[in-house]
């Protein structure tokens, strides 16, 4: 490993904690757990893992802070200003941490690690831009599973406007893809799986979520999961 890249990745981590402190984005344990996580990615991906979970937190936390007091109008703002806590840093980062240690251990090759981490963060970055951005912008929302007119703002209500800026979301994550890997495929792959990991989150948030079985955290675990399971389903396919 490079000094320079070592370097860049603490001056990177330190303005991080550093903002996410003084804009109070994230509790003391969240910035402990964000830590470790951004670790594990550097340790086993290197800089342009932590470019694609940089870029899933500045994109989470505009479209968080996006409209806000429309959002407090209707009731649909974030608690607590949208900080977050360590669980929640887990629920959208585990699987990319965990890969991340795939990578160092060598138990999976890091390129291949890269390419699952941009899926799973392709699915986290569109279930939060189409969730904070749908609500403002929707127009007709509907239960993902019956079709019939839902509630703004309920687990597995989605409106079309909502899902096209998830599509957007994930075609951002592509496009940083494509820039390390140089493979233009690897931008449909990663759009594919972030598209399919919102949708995953949108079936559970209507069906195992609403009915208490399962928590949001554990739902946008889940989704950044199957949509690491896609990409390498799709790798596995067309590479």
């Amino acid at each position: 490993m490079q000094v320079s890249q070592l370097l860049v990745f603490l001056i990177l981590m330190g303005a991080f904690l550093a903002f996410a402190l003084w804009r109070n984005k994230l509790t003391p344990a969240a910035c402990v757990t964000a830590a470790a996580v951004g670790c594990c990615i550097f340790a086993g991906i290197g800089l342009p893992g932590i470019y694609i979970i940089g870029a899933f937190f500045l994109l989470a936390v505009t479209a968080t802070r996006w409209g806000t007091s429309v959002k407090q109008r209707l009731d649909f703002a974030e608690h607590d200003g949208g900080r977050r806590n360590a669980g929640q840093v887990l629920a959208n980062g585990g699987v990319a941490a965990l890969l991340g240690i795939f990578a160092w251990t060598g138990f999976v090759d890091r390129d291949l690690c890269f390419l699952l981490l941009a899926g799973a963060l392709s699915s986290a970055t569109a279930d939060t831009l189409s969730s904070e951005l749908g609500t403002l912008y929707g127009q007709r929302y509907v239960d993902i599973i019956n079709l019939k007119p839902g509630k703004k703002g309920e687990n597995g209500v989605v409106s079309m406007e909502g899902t096209l800026i998830g599509v957007a979301a994930s075609a951002i994550i592509g496009l940083l893809t494509w820039m390390e890997t140089n493979a233009p495929m690897d931008i449909l792959v990663v759009v594919i799986a972030g598209t399919f990991g919102n949708l995953v989150d949108s079936i559970l948030g209507a069906t195992l979520e609403r009915k208490g079985h399962l928590s949001n955290n554990a739902v946008n675990f889940l989704n950044t999961f199957a949509a690491a399971a896609l990409t390498w389903l799709l790798i596995k396919l067309f590479y």
